[in-house]
């Protein structure tokens, strides 16, 4: 995998964790349940990416 693809992953990774924790904080269950949602989305997606980049041409289902 490319430093590129690495550290995009990385920083993908790492901001799913902070919209987790900051969906704990939030006393809004609607807006908590947004954070999670979008949390989850970009967690796919960086699993998607780093697949991609370690030379797996098949997304991850």
């Amino acid at each position: 995998m490319s430093d590129e693809v690495g550290g995009r992953v990385r920083q993908m990774r790492q901001k799913a964790e902070e919209l987790k924790q900051a969906a704990e904080r939030v006393n809004d269950p609607e807006e908590s349940r947004r954070l999670k949602e979008k949390a989850r989305r970009l967690q796919e997606q960086s699993e998607q990416e780093s697949a991609m980049g370690s030379g797996d041409v098949y997304p991850m289902e």
